[in-house]
């Protein structure tokens, strides 16, 4: 799924190249940190949060196949 979340940013932004995803553990659900350059906050995030949320929509979807809690946060 982390592999998911690069793919999607990667695709969103003009500087690829500085997008991180880090994976963290806590409690029982797995936390995505994506991490990209200031200039492509607002590519990420889009209009009133529409393409964070569609993000979002898709992790969820694809960790809910293996029984598995997600969120991703963009940072």
């Amino acid at each position: 799924m982390k592999e998911i979340v690069e793919v999607i940013a990667k695709s969103l932004v003009d500087h690829p190249e500085q997008v991180v995803v880090e994976e963290k553990q806590e409690d029982c659900a797995i936390v995505y940190e994506l991490h990209v350059a200031s200039d492509d906050m607002g590519k990420v995030i889009g209009k009133q949060g529409r393409i964070a949320k569609a993000m979002r929509t898709v992790v969820k979807a694809a960790a809910t196949r293996e029984n598995k809690k997600v969120t991703v946060e963009i940072i």
